[in-house]
């Protein structure tokens, strides 16, 4: 990595802001209020040194940037010029001259040249790769008030980059919180910190930290990720619409029940009514909230306590997960388990083999192909995930280019 620093004129800067790309995708999005963007123009009137900006060129004719550092100072700059917020009403004077509630067009012209000509020192960034860009970011950031979230999404590594494409997953957009400071990416991390401990945990941010640093060559295509994008889909394939109900504990613990669910029911039986029991169970959630301690369901005021207060615990999530399993299952009997054998034994697969003599059952992809005893596949009828049960009679012979296409098949 090379690096040369230059002093560039602040009417130079905002001259080129087209060229100056303020927010890749490691960055936090913009958080400065005006007051803060009013002591920074106070600053630069008063020639006050400001700290070094970092960019890393991205490209040449015309030469592009991203900005490694000083994204809320550059988009500050950016908006004193274009007269989107007036310094403070009660700003002191700068040699004897008012200041106070100007805008950049209302300064005396003196004042605006200089304002003009402040030189920000620049550090070019230039021959760096992303992972040594994303280092710097952090060392920058260290000591400031940037949130764990944000420092993860600045973090090197696969499961990073599957995170941050997670949080634009299509549910994300129907959840009752907005997505400020990378929070979709949060609870997707969360997601995903279940997915691959297999049941409740902690997914507080020092256990997604260690997620992070552990799987930085994360399989986006491992049966782990596959099973967090495939829960997301049935989830928003369930949810129309955007709803207030889906609050950030909400969908941790949706998560969790609609796992257990595809993995030991058959969620066929559930699913169009699911729906409808969320609604219910909200209803009564807020019901039971109304009441006094004394007239409300004890089962209920604890479910109250484990909403309210360390929701990221592995014990909280998992008394939230058996909890509307409870209460789901008690509403809707008639949910079938599905079989625990997926798989189909030694015997039973010989059997099956020499009962369709070896032949292709499925005919999707050819027309009854003869099949090698070490290369076909043994398919359930009935498929396992809608109830089938791993008997012979449920089985039957297939070649591998009709099992691997029969998912598409109606």
């Amino acid at each position: 990595m090379n690096s040369n620093k230059k002093p560039w004129p602040l009417k130079t800067i905002h001259g080129i802001r087209q060229r100056i790309n303020t927010n890749p995708d490691f960055q936090r999005p913009a958080v400065w209020g005006n007051s803060q963007k009013q002591l920074l123009v106070d600053t630069i009137l008063r020639e006050y040194d400001i700290p070094k900006l970092y960019w890393r060129k991205t490209g040449s004719k015309p030469d592009t940037y991203d900005v490694v550092d000083g994204q809320q100072r550059l988009r500050a700059i950016w908006d004193f010029f274009d007269g989107k917020f007036a310094l403070p009403a009660n700003a002191d004077p700068i040699d004897d001259v008012a200041i106070a509630g100007s805008k950049y067009e209302e300064l005396p012209d003196e004042l605006r040249m200089k304002f003009d000509v402040y030189a920000l020192d620049i550090v070019i960034l230039e021959n760096t790769d992303e992972d040594e860009v994303r280092e710097m970011f952090l060392r920058l950031q260290n000591g400031t008030s940037l949130k764990a979230q944000e420092k993860r999404n600045a973090y090197p590594g696969k499961m990073r980059d599957f995170v941050r494409e997670l949080s634009k997953h299509p549910f994300f957009s129907k959840v009752a919180f907005a997505n400020s400071r990378f929070t979709h990416d949060h609870v997707a991390a969360q997601l995903v910190c279940l997915e691959l401990a297999g049941a409740a945990t902690n997914v507080k941010d020092a256990d997604l930290n260690r997620m992070y640093k552990k799987n930085l060559d994360f399989d986006t295509k491992s049966p782990d990720a596959k099973s967090v994008v495939k829960i997301l889909t049935t989830l928003n394939d369930i949810f129309p619409d955007k709803m207030p109900e889906l609050e950030r504990y909400n969908v941790v613990s949706l998560y969790c029940v609609m796992a257990e669910l595809m993995e030991q029911y058959v969620f066929a039986d559930i699913k169009s009514n699911f729906y409808d029991w969320f609604i219910a169970f909200e209803q009564e959630r807020r019901v039971q909230e109304a009441k006094s301690s004394d007239d409300a369901n004890p089962d209920w005021i604890a479910y109250k306590e484990k909403i309210s207060h360390s929701t990221d615990s592995e014990e909280s999530i998992r008394w939230r997960m058996e909890f509307m399993l409870k209460e789901l299952l008690g509403k809707n009997p008639g949910i079938r388990l599905k079989d625990n054998q997926r798989d189909f034994t030694y015997l039973q697969r010989l059997t099956i083999f020499r009962r369709d003599g070896g032949m292709c059952q499925l005919k999707i992809k050819c027309e009854g192909a003869k099949l090698a005893w070490d290369d076909w596949h043994c398919d359930h009828i009935q498929p396992w995930s809608k109830g089938g049960k791993t008997t012979v009679e449920n089985g039957q012979s297939s070649c591998s280019a009709c099992n691997q296409s029969k998912g598409g098949v109606k």
